[in-house]
Order: C-alpha cells, then structure tokens, then sequence
C-alpha cells in the first residue's frame, strides 16, 4: 500500500502504513493532514481515516516485513516530489445546514427533555394531581389577567415544587442522565444527535471539516450552555442564534467550540 500526504497544497509521499504509522506515533504528521491511497475516491483528514487515533488500520491489511523509519514529511524539496498519478487534494466543499434544519433538529432535541416532567407527576396520588392542576390554574389566570403578583405567583410556583417527592426528583433526573449519555455517546460516534439524524446535518470542525471531539462537539455546544440558556431564555437562545445568520453560520456555541454544523 502506497499511501500519499499533503498539507497546505505541498504533497509528500508515497509511504508504507507502517512508515505512516511511525510518523504518526512520532507526530511527524498530523491528523489534520490530508491522505490519499488507492481504493479512494478523495483525499480525506487522517484523522478520519483512523477515527481520531494515532495508529491507521485498513481493515483487510496484511503487513509485509518491517521498512526503515522514514524521514519526515513536507521537508523534501518541490523537485523530489514524487508526481505518481494521484487525485490533487480537493478542498473542504461541505455545505452548510441550513438555518431551518438546525432549528428543527434542536426542537426535536429539546422535545427528548419534556418526558422528564411527566415523570415528576407520575407520582402523584389523584388528590395531589388535582392539587397540582389548581394550582397551575391559579398561576395561569394570574398570567392571563395581566395583574399577576409575583411574590404570590413566586410561592405558588414553591408550592407546586414541594409536591414533588424524592422518588420523582430521582426518576426524572436519572431520565436525563440517561438521555444526557445518548446524545453523548450519538455525537462521539458521528456529530449528530437525535435531532441532527434525523434532519441529516452534522457537527465537524470549523477549519477541516472532519469530525471532531466530543469535548467540542458535545460538552463546550451543548453542555456549557445549559445554564445560561435556562435562566436567560429567550434573551440567551436569540443572541447564540443571531450569530447562526453569518457567513459560516456558525452560532455562539459553534464559535466557542470551534464547530460548524454541515449537510450528511
């Protein structure tokens, strides 16, 4: 297996996988690196090719015996560039998700919360069910009437929270640790949660376009945002969406994780 690199439009190459390998573990080479061998169609980020490790594995490979280290590559003079047939590095040419595809995608997200309250009242017995429904009435008129108290609206909220028992507070938090570790482990694997899926567009990193970490892509996107979004909707969602209108329509949460969000 002859396997070509690039990087910034200057190619190098070709190497055995156990060469690349080498380079790879001695950081020679990058996974943002571009690489191509026979059997791709394109030049793809050896961090794609190897699943974000240090080590590339081609399933079917067999190994043939050991060759010398290589020397490091991007270093060789432009005349000693090997010009073996090969596909040019082809740019990042993804296209962006369109606004109204990652606004359905996080209502469908956000919808995967709501059972969570169901289970909270789940445990009630019928006199606390009709306890609980008064008093969401009384806070609804109050609303509606526009002369809403909000010391008494404030303790009628506190009221309605008592009601709740350890047992609901542990089942629905368990819900959501659980759905927590869903779209966790979704966004690892391919950059999309439920929603994404479902709308076919995916999180990659800004400037390769390959996929990235789910320190980025999940904990920084989503994660971080959690509490600001929770005390200060609508003011927080609009501004982190305002920015989604840019040339690259990246949102605050995209800019801060250094993510874009692109078509399958």
């Amino acid at each position: 297996m002859q396997i070509y690199l690039a990087r910034n439009n200057q190619q190098a190459g070709p190497y055995t996988l156990e060469q690349l390998n080498q380079m790879l573990a001695s950081q020679q080479v990058l996974l943002t690196d571009l690489a191509w061998h026979q059997g791709m169609t394109e030049w793809k980020a050896l961090g794609e090719l190897t699943q974000g490790k240090f080590v590339y594995e081609p399933e079917g490979y067999i190994p043939p015996a050991p060759v010398a280290e290589p020397a490091a590559p991007f270093e060789q003079p432009a005349a000693q560039t090997n010009t073996y047939a090969r596909p040019a590095p082809k740019a990042n040419t993804s296209e962006l998700a369109s606004i109204p595809a990652r606004i359905f995608a996080k209502f469908v997200d956000l919808l995967l919360w709501i059972p969570a309250t169901f289970i909270l009242t789940a445990f009630f017995t019928a006199e606390e069910k009709l306890r609980f429904t008064q008093l969401n009435e009384q806070i609804m008129t109050q609303a509606m009437g526009g002369n809403a108290d909000q010391n008494s609206v404030l303790e009628l909220q506190s009221q309605m929270l008592d009601m709740f028992s350890t047992q609901a507070w542990t089942a629905a938090g368990l819900y959501l640790l659980i759905m927590l570790v869903i779209q966790g482990y979704l966004i690892a694997k391919s950059g999309q949660s439920i929603g994404k899926k479902l709308t076919k567009i995916k999180i990659v990193d800004a400037e390769t376009g390959t996929q990235t970490s789910l320190m980025r892509a999940f904990t920084l996107r989503s994660i971080v945002f959690i509490l600001p979004t929770i005390y200060f909707i609508p003011l927080f969602s609009l501004v982190d969406w305002i920015f989604g209108l840019g040339k690259n329509r990246q949102t605050l949460h995209d800019k801060l994780a250094k993510t874009k969000v692109i078509k399958q």
